[in-house]
């Protein structure tokens, strides 16, 4: 992953919660792609017609990961910038809205998908409500990663949609990164979505 890439990942991250999901993913998956010029052309333009204000940091994420690939300087400089980031719109909860059984499609296709992986150091799951109460509930898979974090994002959304999920909520973490506040919310009420991964990738390693 380049210098560009890694920051346009961590800069996606930090946009959870404040991006409509329908666009986050979208741009997620052009990123797992390679498509920066893609991203240079519409990111700052859709989060001008979102009003969606970033922080210095942000900015600064953004203009690493966009400049070179071709982005408008005018639209990167009128991105409006805040001091710091109000409330999350959302909570979280370890629990399904809907009972999901231990025969759960989605543990069971992840679980496959990602034997093997030894980047991959952990999956969890919660699901995240509107604060207002309105609109449904969204399962959000949390995994912790040491490399290849747009490439295992693209992937996952993939096979979420595959599984009939129109705007899947995958968000791959750095191990090195402090999680930004939407997803120390997610993981502080999450549970392990794989029972038995990190003993498994325990093993793995020390093989």
């Amino acid at each position: 992953m380049t210098d560009a890439s890694a920051s346009c990942h961590e800069l996606l991250l930090k946009l959870a919660g404040r991006l409509p999901d329908r666009q986050l993913w979208r741009f997620r998956d052009w990123l797992a792609a390679g498509a920066l010029d893609a991203l240079a052309a519409v990111l700052p333009l859709t989060l001008l017609r979102e009003r969606v204000a970033i922080t210095v940091a942000e900015s600064l994420l953004l203009n690493a990961a966009l400049v070179d690939a071709g982005a408008d300087p005018g639209h990167l400089n009128a991105v409006p910038w805040v001091d710091e980031l109000g409330d999350l719109d959302y909570t979280f909860t370890s629990e399904s809205p809907e009972w999901v059984s231990a025969g759960d499609s989605v543990a069971v296709v992840l679980g496959a998908v990602l034997q093997g992986r030894s980047e991959v150091m952990d999956v969890r799951g919660s699901w995240r409500r509107h604060r207002s109460g309105q609109g449904p509930a969204s399962r959000i898979v949390l995994v912790t990663a040491s490399a290849k974090w747009s490439a295992l994002t693209g992937e996952l959304q993939r096979v979420l949609r595959a599984l009939g999920t129109y705007e899947p909520g995958v968000e791959v973490i750095p191990d090195s990164m402090e999680p930004p506040p939407y997803h120390e919310a997610a993981i502080a009420a999450s549970e392990p979505l794989l029972p038995g991964f990190v003993a498994y990738r325990r093993q793995l390693v020390h093989r």
